[in-house]
């Protein structure tokens, strides 16, 4: 009888191997677990929630199907899944070097790349909105800078031979900014860094495309127990997810003059564009290491389950479809056993109540 190895659902062709220990470190399983969750989810014929923008530049829900978020039929024995990759079609699109995204579909018969998918496993509730009755629960986002680039990038391919459009897009308004380090010389553009990214992203609307797949974990309020109803997936496309921060900025543009992560991320994307409207390229290393105003670039920006929650309220969110009892057929082989999840010692605290009886 043949002993079943550890492995996650769906994921038979990849370049982890799941029977060793370190293939489930927090890292590794935060990336991996969400492919074998999505491919869970299309073998019982569901979609994924999918968060996309609308002419109006408002965010709906549709449903994505895995294929359509793989680019290929989950089941093919030609999908294999390169977690923690460049995806090199964009290769010619940037200077340098393309940083790792977390997962990229390929063909085995022939390496074909075929979509980016960033991937953020987010616990539902998060802290700012544990307290709040249910449907109002939301997950923190934390996103990194490399995601930006490859925001940027799936804009950008829709230009690669139409350069001159882009720059009409843009106009001649940004060529005053003699230097972009300066904080105060390009706070006065914000407004209209905003408004443009708004005018591109409607130009190529119908180009949309998954950029994001957010599977949520849902406790019970800030416990660590899981729900009945535990797991789902929510994709986001690169339009809305821009959507995400270009809000968020514009709230803060009222109410402060500084140069917020929210915002600081806008003249990241927007520079990123602008110099492929000149260049045909994006030099990223440059623009997050010069354009930092001040502010760490360990993160691109984060935002709370309280500006999420508006995004993803849906029955998804507040009843997940996918119950605890199916994990041990998205786990297999054994797999929990090869786990080492951090060791906090507030969590410990958390949950020994007796020390303070």
């Amino acid at each position: 009888m043949s002993i079943e190895k550890p492995g996650l659902f769906g994921v038979t062709h990849s370049n982890r191997d799941f029977t060793q220990a370190d293939t489930w470190g927090k890292n590794q399983f935060n990336s991996s677990f969400p492919a074998g969750l999505t491919n869970f989810l299309a073998s019982k014929n569901l979609e994924n929630v999918y968060i996309c923008l609308d002419k109006d530049l408002k965010v709906s829900h549709q449903k994505i199907s895995a294929e359509e978020l793989y680019g290929i039929d989950p089941n093919s024995d030609d999908l294999f899944f390169s977690f923690e990759s460049p995806f090199t079609p964009y290769q010619q699109l940037v200077i340098g070097s393309l940083p790792r995204v977390d997962l990229v579909t390929q063909l085995r018969s022939n390496g074909q790349c075929l979509k980016p998918i960033e991937v953020k496993l987010t616990a539902l509730p998060d802290n700012s909105t544990c307290n709040l009755s249910e449907e109002y629960y939301g997950c923190e986002i934390v996103i990194r800078p490399d995601t930006i680039v490859y925001l940027a990038c799936s804009i950008a391919v829709n230009f690669k031979d139409k350069k001159e459009e882009l720059s009409q897009i843009i106009g001649n308004k940004f060529d005053s900014i003699s230097d972009w380090t300066d904080g105060t010389a390009v706070w006065i553009h914000i407004t209209e860094m905003i408004t443009t990214i708004d005018k591109i992203i409607l130009s190529v609307l119908d180009k949309q495309e998954p950029i994001l797949l957010q599977p949520v974990w849902k406790t019970n309020g800030k416990s660590p127990k899981l729900t009945d109803n535990c797991l789902d997936v929510f994709v986001w496309s690169n339009f809305a997810f821009t959507q995400l921060f270009l809000d968020v900025a514009r709230g803060e543009l009222s109410s402060n003059n500084r140069i917020t992560r929210q915002i600081r991320t806008i003249i990241w994307l927007f520079k990123m564009l602008y110099d492929f409207s000149k260049n045909g390229q994006i030099n990223h290393h440059k623009v997050i290491d010069e354009l930092s105003y001040n502010t760490k670039n360990d993160k691109a920006f984060a935002v709370s389950g309280r500006v999420t929650h508006r995004y993803m309220a849906s029955s998804e969110l507040t009843k997940p479809r996918i119950e605890k009892i199916d994990i041990r057929k998205i786990i297999l082989g054994g797999g929990q056993n090869l786990l080492s999840p951090e060791r906090r010692f507030d969590a410990i605290i958390f949950n020994s109540p007796e020390l303070f009886t």
